[in-house]
């Protein structure tokens, strides 16, 4: 395992067992649901497995239950009319930004895991059509909460928009205008001032309803990247990888044209995560990130 994602994971942990200590001492007898936001290739899908193992193993012995924002992907089927249905939408061509997720799904599971009742856990296969992805297969799915298995104490419930909620309109018009004078200043390095502000208003319209899942959530922990551009390079990365594991994938220049889709939603939505998604104090963990995935600066909010 290398260094760095240990080294995340040491307040990591400290941090969520604070909280299912303060969370017993109130009674509740649902899990602990943990999200865990960091831009795509900051280390999350690793920290997370390290998390559970640490979590799961001695001397804390908490089952704790993975899920991704990932695995709740549309289908190919529903991304591709999705995108069809708005052709002039550049944001909602492929997977990514909210709209493509099935919430309906996600609630489902959501309840299934609170009630604790046998959880089917789907899995989205990233490289399936040539990169773009589908759901697999059911028989392909993992399962919560089994027959005769222990109960789930703790979901850890990852993904690069998790915990960002919908902006009031006029901030929404305020950014992206913002955004708009520095490009036609030419010191603008960003990708919200390209897009027209229908296509941001429709992305920022369907964020809102993803306040059901945001509202699932007791603690969350962002690994936040000193500069959000670190996003291409890790992401590049990541594809490397998965082409190399998987034999097939997405070019360099299709995984730049596949972050440029989400690359405005970090502009719009991360200073407020900063600032705290969740309300209550204490219950957001920020570790600021450098290129390197180590961590800079620890801030709890």
């Amino acid at each position: 395992m290398s260094s760095f994602f240990d080294d995340m994971s040491q307040p990591c942990v400290a941090f969520i067992l604070d909280c299912f200590h303060r969370r017993n001492l109130s009674s509740q007898q649902t899990p602990l649901v943990v999200g865990v936001n960091g831009a795509q290739g900051s280390g999350k899908t690793t920290l997370v497995s390290t998390l559970k193992g640490k979590l799961s193993g001695h001397p804390y012995f908490l089952t704790t239950t993975v899920l991704s924002i990932d695995d709740l992907y549309l289908t190919h089927k529903a991304q591709s009319e999705l995108a069809a249905a708005h052709p002039t939408n550049p944001l909602v061509q492929h997977r990514g930004q909210p709209s493509t997720h099935d919430l309906a799904l996600a609630i489902t599971i959501f309840s299934d895991l609170r009630n604790k009742r046998e959880t089917s856990i789907p899995h989205y296969e990233k490289s399936m059509h040539n990169g773009k992805g589908d759901r697999a297969a059911e028989n392909d799915w993992n399962f919560a909460n089994a027959k005769g298995q222990p109960k789930t104490e703790v979901v850890l419930f990852e993904g690069w928009c998790v915990g960002f909620r919908a902006l009031a309109r006029s901030m929404l018009q305020s950014k992206w205008e913002n955004a708009r004078r520095l490009k036609e200043a030419g010191n603008y390095r960003g990708m919200l001032g390209l897009n027209e502000f229908a296509s941001i208003c429709f992305v920022n319209d369907a964020l809102k309803h993803y306040d059901q899942i945001t509202d699932q959530l007791d603690a969350l922990i962002h690994l936040d990247a000193a500069d959000p551009m670190f996003v291409y390079a890790w992401r590049l990365q990541q594809e490397k990888a998965l082409r190399k594991a998987k034999g097939t994938g997405m070019t360099d220049v299709e995984v730049i044209d596949f972050v440029n889709g989400y690359y405005p939603a970090y502009e719009l939505y991360t200073d407020n995560l900063r600032e705290g998604a969740l309300g209550g104090k204490g219950t957001q963990l920020r570790l600021v990130i450098d290129v390197d995935r180590k961590i800079k600066e620890t801030i709890m909010v």
